[in-house]
């Protein structure tokens, strides 16, 4: 009985030495819509495969200049199609590792309770003195939001009261530390476990912008293919897929 537990305890000690030596570690730029999914979902990955990842969060914009000037990344996971698109074709991502890993919801949110209506009514009838988006040069969120501006016949009315962020996260904090009442944002920065968790807010109806396909892809100057490729795998699977819906995306 002492011998069997010997080689059990040998066999698990040799498996986690195993799994340890063949540990990578992932260095990931991350749109910053998908800042908390993505840290609870490296969480599982990091307990599954004993690699490590390194996240950095921002714009995609900024994220694909940084890349095409040699930024020692090793996956990409965009907040659109278009920048993982353009490195591939450039040659800085590997052909065919991009795949759409979440559909991105834009929401119109305001910290106060009870100030953002479900219609959206609030963007017409005013009482407000700043809108915060991001940038819609760098971040497909802020780009989503112009759409629906001009969509509704707003764009143009709005110009005085608007406030460009960075990123999705910097026009996140316009509005929650009361410098704008409202902000163009993503859902997945106010839901967890799939309920809104503060403010009020509007969902804005999906046909008012172009569809927000974020997409991974793994970089041509990955040091770790391995890994990366581990990474961007768990990121399909469906305890993935679970937080990811959870956060208030949809899936393609």
């Amino acid at each position: 009985m002492k011998s069997s537990k010997r080689w059990l305890l040998g066999a698990l000690l040799f498996g986690v030495s195993a799994q340890a030596a063949n540990a990578g570690e992932v260095s990931a730029a991350v749109a910053a819509n998908f800042t908390e999914p993505v840290k609870r979902i490296v969480e599982s990955f990091q307990k599954e495969t004993g690699h490590t990842v390194k996240l950095s969060f921002g714009s995609s914009g900024k994220f694909t200049s940084q890349i095409q000037n040699g930024a020692p990344f090793d996956v990409f996971l965009a907040a659109d199609e278009k920048n993982p698109k353009l490195l591939e074709q450039e040659g800085l991502a590997v052909q065919g590792s991009r795949f759409v890993y979440a559909l991105g919801k834009l929401v119109l949110w305001g910290a106060q309770p009870g100030f953002v209506d479900g219609k959206g009514a609030v963007l017409r009838k005013g009482g407000y003195n700043k809108i915060a988006y991001a940038d819609p040069k760098l971040a497909p969120y802020g780009l989503a939001a112009k759409e629906t501006l001009e969509e509704l016949g707003l764009w143009n009315v709005v110009q005085g009261k608007m406030v460009k962020g960075e990123s999705i996260t910097q026009t996140y904090q316009f509005a929650a530390t009361g410098n704008a009442e409202l902000a163009f944002i993503a859902l997945s920065q106010i839901t967890k476990d799939g309920k809104v968790r503060e403010g009020s807010w509007w969902i804005v109806p999906a046909h008012l912008y172009n569809p927000i396909k974020q997409s991974a892809v793994q970089l041509s100057a990955a040091k770790d293919k391995v890994a990366a490729q581990a990474f961007l795998a768990f990121l399909k699977s469906e305890k993935a897929v679970a937080i990811i819906r959870g956060f208030g995306y949809e899936l393609p």
